[in-house]
């Protein structure tokens, strides 16, 4: 999965799309007939059916990841950070970094004070993100304003590698998975029907991408393609994330509890029928937890009904996640299936 690898692997957190945007239209460009931009940032590739009584849909995959911004350099050249998405303190800790600057890419290290000097009541506590700061090295502040500069993005310094059990390890899974299966469904798909197949950008902030995008085509339907939590590791219990590495995608019936998408009827039957017709595994998922780009999409103008398939994930919105390339085959053996039956 060389492509999985370079998207994992390729930095684009929140408003700093670019790179994941160039290689979906690289991807998809022989395999669509058109493909755009927009003024927010989404790419829209657009694949025409020959029916125009056919409903249009719309596959939303958000680009961008959790990351970091350089905020303030002090006198002594060390970065304060501000954190973009959402970011658990206590996994930032001597994480090694990536600063995107004019100059090139700088590598640095997030430190903060060490254990050696605090006090004991501060030892078992989870040091905040705003006592941390990154060390690129520099000697003074003039050095490190000749290397970085206030507003630089910043990633989390990782790889990518192939587990046993046909699971692959690598920084971005969510949401670089979606953007994977979107692309693959739009070279694969069948379909007398228009598919629309977008890159969204600041899903992770709020979901923008979607409600511009979406507000745009205006499709008949829509299915927003993500990760979610698997629960099969220790430290966390079946009824808090049911869906699991290794049975298939999570079609989301709810999440954060109702308050973000609750999938219309017609949308949860159109994939479970696709599952069944064509033996193809899939898991039903009613999540207490975060939500995807198909809340803003389900709210746009009168409404357009959406659904959510999710590639069970673990260790998301860290440095580092694993997932399953058999869950991602078969996420996008049941969106052809389901598109080809419309």
């Amino acid at each position: 999965m060389d492509l999985m690898k370079e998207l994992s692997l390729t930095p684009g957190i929140s408003g700093f799309e670019e790179k994941i945007a160039d290689i979906i239209e690289r991807e998809l460009k022989d395999n669509v007939d058109s493909i755009e931009k927009d003024s927010m940032g989404n790419i829209i590739a657009t694949k025409k059916g020959e029916n125009k009584k056919a409903p249009t849909i719309m596959l939303a995959s958000h680009m961008d990841e959790i990351g970091l911004m350089v905020r303030y350099i002090d006198d002594k050249g060390y970065i304060k950070f501000s954190k973009i998405g959402g970011i658990n303190d206590q996994m930032l800790m001597n994480q090694t970094v990536t600063i995107h600057s004019a100059t090139g890419d700088h590598v640095g290290v997030i430190g903060s004070k060490p254990p050696h000097v605090t006090k004991p009541e501060e030892r078992n506590k989870v040091v905040p993100a705003e006592d941390m700061f990154i060390d690129i090295g520099a000697k003074d502040k003039e050095d490190a304003e000749s290397m970085v500069c206030v507003g630089d993005p910043i990633t989390f310094k990782s790889w990518y590698e192939e587990f046993p059990n046909d699971l692959i390890m690598g920084k971005a899974l969510d949401n670089r998975v979606g953007c994977y299966v979107m692309m693959e469904v739009l070279k694969r798909v069948d379909t007398r029907a228009t598919v629309y197949g977008v890159g969204t950008v600041q899903e992770e902030v709020g979901l923008k991408g979607a409600k511009t995008s979406s507000y745009r085509l205006n499709p008949d339907m829509a299915i927003a393609l993500d990760v979610t939590l698997s629960g099969d590791h220790p430290g966390i219990k079946p009824d808090e994330a049911p869906a699991v590495i290794g049975k298939g995608p999570a079609i989301i019936l709810i999440d954060a509890s109702g308050r973000g998408i609750i999938t219309q009827k017609s949308i949860k039957d159109m994939l479970i029928k696709a599952g069944d017709e064509n033996d193809i595994d899939y898991q039903l998922e009613v999540s207490d937890g975060g939500t995807t780009d198909g809340t803003a999409i389900h709210l746009t103008r009168e409404g357009i009904p959406t659904g959510v398939l999710s590639v069970p994930t673990r260790y998301i919105h860290t440095t580092v996640s694993v997932c399953s390339k058999k869950d991602i085959e078969s996420t996008i053996e049941l969106i052809v299936e389901a598109i080809n039956n419309l």
